[in-house]
Parts: C-alpha cells; sequence; structure tokens
C-alpha cells in the first residue's frame, strides 16, 4: 500500500532533486561552510582529515547512500554486503563487522547509535562531512575510527520543489520529491518523500529450480522514507531547528555464493526488514559573550533479519533475529564568542539505548544429524524425535552513559594549539533468557534434554580522553595551514548475542554422553572488551592558484589495544563471536586534491594507503595456538583510489544551458579476509561515466557504473566449514532525470 501510494504520488512528477541552479557557478572548490554546533571553522581551516562532499558532488557522483562515498574519500571503504544492516565501515584499518562501530554518524547533529540504521538513502543532503581519526573528545562513544556528519537542506536556505526520476540496470528505480517554503522570514517548512528499489542481481537457484513460478532473485530490495524539517526564529538571537524522519526497507539480501559454484543456492529464506522513527531538536540561544545549544535526539529502530544461516540447499539451521530498540540522546554544548586570541567550547552528553531482541536458532534435520549425531559415539545408536528443534534467546541489553567535555583554543601570531579533554562513562548490561528443549534415544533409552540458561551481566566503562594539536598558518595568499596532533580514540564493550545457540548447545552434550566445552560460560563467551587506541597525525590543506587548486596532505600512525574482532569460534559451530585483538597498528597516508583549472574543467582526485597489521594476537585452532603476529588485519583495503574528471560545456541557447562529460574510476585492494592472510581480494578498479544535458530546470544524466564488467568480491566469510563470498555490483546503466521549479 505505500509502495502504490508513493509510486503514483511520485512517478508523474517528471524527476527529481536540483541544485539551487542547475548551471554550475563559478563557485570556490572547498565549501566554506560552517560544520554545525561543534565545530568553530570551515574544515579547511581545522586540524583534522575531512572530506566534504557537497550538494553538487551528490548529484554529480550520484550518490544515493554513504556506501557510494567509498574510494571517493581517502581511506573510507564501505563495502556493499549482506544486507543494509550490514553498515560495516573500515577507516584507516579500523573496522567492525557487527556490534559496535568504529566510525560514528550524524544526521543533522543529532547521533545515530546503531549501525543498523546507518545505510539509508540519501535524498535533499546539503553537505556530507567526513572526518577520519579519532573524533572521541568531541563526540564520544564509537567514533575512534572517524565520524560521518550529514546535513539536510534546510528551508530557511532553499524554497523551491525539487523532483527526480531515476532508472537502472536490474530494474532498478529510484523517485523522490522536496517541497521547501519560507512562511516569513523566521519560519519555513520542508519535507520530502523518496522510494527506491531493484529487482536484484544474484537469482537464487534452488528457488528457481524448485518453484519456477516465484521471484528467485536473492537480493531484491524496495526502501521508502520520508522527513520533515522546521527551522523557526522565535526571536532575534534563538533558532530552533525540528527534523522528524521515517524510513521503511525490506529486501532479501545476503547473496552469499559457496566457493567453487556459480550461483547463490540456499533453501530456506533470507531477508531484512527495518523500520525506523527518528525525532531531532536542536535549540540554540546566543547570548553576549557565549553560545548556549541543545541537541536532542529520539529514535526508534524495529527490524529483522531472517536467515538460512548454513546458506546451502541443505537444512542445517534458520535465525530469526528480531528487536525493538529505543534511543535517547542529549547534548548541551556551551561555546564562548570568538576572542581575538582564545576561544573554548565544553559541554555535557548523555544518552540512553533500551534494546529488546529475540533471537531463536531453528536446529533442522541435516543439522542434527551432521553437528550433533555424527559428533556422538555410534555405539549409543542416537535417534532424534523430531526433525527440528528451537534454541530460544530472549534479551534485554540497556546501556546508558555520560560524559563530559570541553576544548581550549590559543592563538599566537600563526599558531593555533588547540587541547580538549573528555572524561566518558558507560554502562552495559544484559539480561538473558535461553532455552532449548528436545528428546533423543540412544541405545532404546529415551532421555528428555533441557538446556536452560538465564540471568544478568553488566560492566562499567570510564575513560580519560585526550586530544592535542598545534596549527601553523601558512604565509600564502590563500587560507593554508598545516598540523600535527595527538588523539585518543575509543570504542565502547559490550555483549555478543549470536553464541548464546552454542552454549546451549554446549549445555545439551553432557546428557548425550558427550564432553562439554571447558570455559565455556556466558561471560567469557558473550562479553568483550572496548577497544582504544592512540593516534598521530601530521598534515596540511593547501590552497593555491587564486583557489582554484585545493590538497590535502595527511600521515599517521596508530597504536590499537584490545581491538575488536568478529571471528568464528575453534570447531562447527552456528554462532559468530567478539574478541579482543591484543595490539595492533596501522600507518599510511591520504592525498586528497580538487581542481578547476577554468570554468569548463572539474578534477577530483584522492587516494589513501594503510598498513594495518598485528602486533599481539594469538586465537587457537584444533587445541593449537597461532599466533597472527604481523599478518594483516582482515576487511580493510590497503589502498583506496579515486578519479573523476568533467568537462562542462555551454550551450547559450533559451531552453538548453549546457553538456557535461565526466570519466571517473574507483579502486580498492587488496583485501585480506582472514586472519590468517590466505584469502584475499586483489586490487580491483571500477571504471565510469557520465553524460549530463542540462536545460532550463531540469537535468538528464546518462551514466554507468563498472564499465568493462569488472569481477571481484566485496565480502567472504565461513560456516561450518564452508567458504562463502559476495559478489560486487556488476556493470550498471542508468538514467537520472532531476527537475526544479
Amino acid at each position: 500500500m505505500i509502495k502504490h501510494f508513493l509510486i503514483t504520488a511520485l512517478t508523474g512528477m517528471s524527476a527529481v532533486s536540483l541544485h539551487a541552479s542547475i548551471v554550475e557557478r563559478t563557485d570556490t572548490l572547498r565549501e566554506v561552510t560552517v560544520t554545525a554546533i561543534k565545530q568553530a571553522e570551515s574544515l579547511n581551516l581545522q586540524p583534522v582529515a575531512a572530506t566534504t562532499i557537497g550538494e553538487k558532488a551528490i548529484d554529480r557522483y550520484n550518490i544515493t547512500s554513504m556506501k557510494d562515498a567509498s574510494e571517493l574519500v581517502p581511506n573510507f571503504f564501505m563495502p556493499d554486503y549482506g544486507s543494509r544492516m550490514t553498515s560495516s565501515i573500515y577507516v584507516r584499518g579500523l573496522g567492525s563487522r557487527m556490534e559496535q562501530p568504529a566510525v560514528g554518524l550524524n544526521v543533522d547533529n543529532i547521533p545515530v547509535l546503531n549501525k543498523n540504521d546507518y545505510d539509508i538513502d540519501l535524498f535533499d543532503i546539503e553537505r556530507i562531512e567526513v572526518l577520519r581519526g579519532p573524533q572521541s573528545v568531541l563526540y564520544g562513544r564509537n567514533t575512534m575510527g572517524g565520524l560521518i556528519n550529514i546535513y539536510t537542506l534546510s528551508p530557511l536556505n532553499y524554497q523551491g520543489l525539487r523532483l527526480l526520476e531515476e532508472w537502472a540496470s536490474h530494474n532498478s528505480w529510484r523517485t523522490a520529491m522536496g517541497l521547501y517554503h519560507k512562511f516569513s522570514p523566521k519560519f519555513g517548512l520542508g519535507f520530502d518523500l523518496n522510494a527506491a528499489g531493484t529487482y536484484g542481481q544474484e537469482f537464487n537457484l534452488w528457488t528457481k529450480e524448485n518453484f519456477p513460478q516465484q521471484k528467485h532473485r536473492a537480493d531484491q530490495a524496495e526502501q521508502y522514507a520520508g522527513k520533515l524539517k522546521l527551522a523557526f526564529l522565535p526571536l532575534e538571537n534563538v533558532s530552533i531547528d525540528n527534523v522528524i524522519t521515517f524510513n521503511y526497507n525490506r529486501q532479501g539480501g545476503y547473496p552469499y555464493i559457496k566457493a567453487g559454484e556459480k550461483y547463490v543456492n540456499y533453501n530456506d529464506t533470507c531477508h531484512y526488514d527495518r523500520t525506523s522513527v527518528s525525532e531531532g531538536l536542536t535549540v540554540q540561544w546566543r547570548a553576549p559573550g557565549f553560545t548556549l545549544s541543545s541537541i536532542t535526539g529520539l529514535r526508534y529502530l524495529d527490524d529483522a533479519m531472517t536467515l538460512d544461516q548454513d546458506f546451502t540447499p541443505e537444512s542445517y539451521f534458520t535465525l530469526t533475529q528480531k528487536q525493538k530498540e529505543w534511543t535517547f540522546t542529549q547534548d548541551f554544548v556551551a561555546r564562548g564568542s570568538k576572542g581575538r586570541h582564545y576561544s573554548w567550547m565544553g559541554g555535557i552528553f548523555g544518552f540512553l539505548r533500551h534494546t529488546r531482541m529475540k533471537a531463536p536458532v531453528t536446529m533442522l534435520h541435516d543439522g542434527i544429524q551432521h553437528l550433533i549425531i555424527d559428533n556422538m559415539p555410534a555405539f549409543l545408536n542416537p535417534k532424534w524425535d523430531s526433525d527440528q528443534f528451537v534454541l530460544n534467546s530472549d534479551f534485554t541489553l540497556p546501556v546508558w552513559g555520560l560524559a563530559a567535555y570541553h576544548q581550549s583554543e590559543v592563538k599566537l601570531d600563526r599558531w593555533t594549539l588547540t587541547a580538549a579533554l573528555r572524561l566518558d562513562y558507560e554502562h552495559s548490561a544484559m539480561f538473558y533468557d535461553c532455552n532449548a528443549m528436545t528428546g533423543v534415544t540412544v541405545m532404546g533409552r529415551h532421555m528428555e534434554l533441557l538446556a536452560d540458561k538465564d540471568g544478568h551481566l553488566k560492566q562499567h566503562f570510564l575513560e580519560l580522553l585526550p586530544k592535542l594539536t598545534a596549527t601553523y598558518r601558512l604565509p600564502m595568499p590563500e587560507e593554508s595551514n598545516v598540523y600535527v596532533s595527538i588523539a585518543k580514540g575509543y570504542k565502547s564493550g559490550g555483549y555478543n548475542t549470536q553464541m548464546f545457540s552454542d552454549i546451549l548447545q554446549n549445555e545439551l552434550i553432557p546428557d548425550m554422553g558427550g564432553q562439554p566445552k571447558p570455559d565455556y560460560d556466558v561471560n567469557t563467551v558473550t562479553s568483550y572488551k572496548p577497544e582504544k587506541s592512540w593516534n598521530y597525525e601530521v598534515g596540511g590543506h593547501f590552497t593555491c592558484a587564486q583557489g582554484r587548486i585545493m590538497t590535502d596532505l595527511t600521515a599517521f600512525y596508530i597504536d590499537c589495544t584490545d581491538q575488536q574482532l568478529t571471528v568464528f569460534p575453534d570447531g562447527t559451530t552456528t554462532g559468530r563471536m567478539m574478541t579482543n585483538a591484543g595490539r595492533t597498528r596501522s600507518v599510511g597516508a591520504e592525498v586528497s586534491i580538487t581542481a578547476r583549472p577554468t570554468t569548463r574543467w572539474n578534477i577530483r582526485a584522492s587516494y589513501g594507503f594503510t598498513d594495518a597489521r598485528f602486533l599481539k594476537y594469538t586465537d587457537f585452532e584444533d587445541g593449537e595456538e597461532i599466533s597472527y603476529r604481523h599478518k594483516v588485519i582482515p576487511y580493510a583495503p590497503r589502498h583506496t583510489v579515486f578519479a573523476a574528471v568533467e568537462y562542462r560545456q555551454p550551450l547559450p541557447m533559451w531552453w538548453f544551458n549546457g553538456i557535461s562529460f565526466r570519466v571517473d574510476c574507483r579502486a580498492a585492494g587488496p583485501i585480506y579476509w582472514n586472519e590468517e592472510n590466505t584469502r584475499r581480494q586483489d586490487f580491483y578498479a571500477l571504471p565510469g561515466a557520465a553524460v549530463s544535458l542540462q536545460l532550463q530546470k531540469v537535468s538528464l544524466d546518462f551514466w554507468a557504473t563498472n564499465i568493462l564488467n569488472q569481477r571481484y568480491d566485496t565480502f567472504y566469510f565461513k560456516s561450518i566449514g564452508n567458504e562463502f563470498t559476495q559478489r560486487g555490483h556488476s556493470r550498471r546503466l542508468g538514467v537520472t532525470l532531476r527537475y526544479i521549479m
């Protein structure tokens, strides 16, 4: 019903999202915008490695989600695999496949704490800022790798109607509408609706062969979203911004292919559903000498994941994970008026996150036979009562935290010295109620098997997070500087629920005459410690040729302890485990260049290099200790590359303004898939191109990605002894129509 309404309302409107003018103006290359609330100046003047993607670049490179910003930002990699739930981000070798993210996300200053809700479609975006390196002092938990700031259009700054229609390969489509109106100089209102879908790239061979009348694509998807934004200036020194968003997602997802095979081939359902609603209120009061800001966020997430967890045509086991989560965040920020030599900022931040989760694993007949019966002594002649049984798991996961932070900045001629400190406290708990009941006949005697685990665990984390920077303004005609910084990064610890099916199976083993795994208690298997790092960085922002060429250079060294890793425990298991590597290090460099030699040419290029390795990490396999010292950390690419050249030819006609041609290339790799470094994705490159026709109120873009149809993998993993990969997107052709009035 939602789909019918949105398509009916939007499809006939001719297209979507434009800029304030389709005809590109001769702007300065760097987006010189004040970063809201916590950043004192535009990012090109700050001692931080950052990339700003403005509204024009978002449209130019067809960035519809943060995954499309991969490679465009150096050393930023967000692979597209699994589903929208698997929003893994890797920056400078730091990242996370599950649980706590290593990179934070703020949308209109409101933090998104659950990475399940990171992968959303982007529309009516003013700009995206990607900050690399620890941002823990100002932004707190889970920003040790960096921070993404997304800012949407304000109805006080932009007014008009924006429409978009897009069609692409694999029956992909996207449609959107945005309307912004300023009712008075002090009050504006804007809203947008957008929807997208795809038939998918990978078909499921098992479904095709057994149910040919059904849809057999494994990765079909659809998404619907809306936003209502209010901007109000009730007093001369008071501003209020309120944003309400809604997002619904349903997709097949998880198109994993067994090694050595050509197609997805599993017999049970895989899909992911997500509904999220958020409310964000920002109030600013500018008083003589200082500014006070209040940033309040409320977010509700309801999602469900269903997996054929063995991903084969056999019936081993399935997982259904459903969760409902409420998140409340409150940030009070005070900033002193910028003085000639001294300025300051401080604040208090608190959050509450409450999650209810049900995650039953259903053991099916092949799983019972191969994972349980085959591991029992043959003389017992075991016979299970039924061909399936359920391992039930119910969880309540409350997390709350408080933090206080302060930053002081001193200017001495060309030097700017900054010192910042944050005291961060977090309390994490897990209440669990897990059970399994089944029966087996052994040597002619029937036995009832019962496993029951309930209780609760809690952890407390207290961290002091400092940051020191020194910036020197270079004696050049345009704004340029060099900087050095030292900062501590922090990613909180917590609990992993995905091992409870194995815990329950371990409880059943003694009743069947088997030997349970030692040291397999709940706390040992499910808890993991915080991840901490020290980041040492030197860099510079350089502007020359009267602002036509801008270059950012950065070199970094990261010393990380207790890095959180997702691993499969020793033996044949059904769950994934979070563990902490003893010590790792990452060293690398980044360069970004933006140039406009003339008003007709636009050039953008970036390169990131990362060498991230284990210094101290041992694991056990078949009872033997294995050291991974000097091995490359999995899943983070060693190189990321992006290059784009665009030429625009004006055509001074009353109905036709110009035509643009663009060629670009994204590249990444190699990417190691395991700690042993025995499997990897080699370096790959994905060239693309686009032609854009620009009329008075309409632009029509014809584009192509992965023109050479490069074969590459975006993910690799093992499950019950089998290896699986997911293929990257094949060649895609599309057309995008944008309209403004």
